[in-house]
């Protein structure tokens, strides 16, 4: 499993995708920045990683966006989501050649803005990786 494998992943699991279950979160449509911030320690030198973008949320992208991660993706399972209109908690196992990952992550929903963190323990061909992302997201306005 590569490192930019590995930062997919973290990134794949961004707060647009977390969104909703069964029960709608306490998030306001609008135009959303997002941001997050990865650290990772290992066997690797990997150098922080940060990203940011903008999206607008629609009701409908707020309510549907919990397929988006249970969404068969490349190797990867959900093993355990739970969620209410205040948080989201979730843990993924993904397989790839050469290696696997084990990821855990929450989500709080604020109302304008959202926090959260994703962990993310993995094994590859070149060493141990432990990677930890912080998410935060603002509403900025209307889309």
């Amino acid at each position: 499993m590569q490192p930019a494998f590995l930062f997919a992943i973290a990134l794949l699991i961004s707060p647009a995708m977390l969104l909703a279950q069964d029960e709608t979160p306490n998030l306001v449509p609008g135009m959303w920045a997002f941001s997050s911030m990865t650290h990772v320690e290992g066997d690797l030198p990997i150098p922080d990683q940060t990203e940011s973008h903008q999206e607008c949320l629609t009701d409908a992208d707020i309510a549907d966006a919990q397929r988006s991660l249970v969404q068969d993706q490349d190797g990867c399972e959900v093993i355990e989501s739970t969620i209410s209109r205040e948080r989201m908690d979730y843990r993924m196992m993904c397989r790839g050649s050469g290696g696997e990952a084990n990821i855990d992550g929450n989500l709080r929903f604020l109302g304008e803005r959202a926090e959260g963190s994703v962990d993310v323990d993995t094994t590859t061909q070149m060493g141990a990786l432990k990677m930890h992302t912080t998410i935060e997201a603002q509403r900025m306005g209307e889309c």
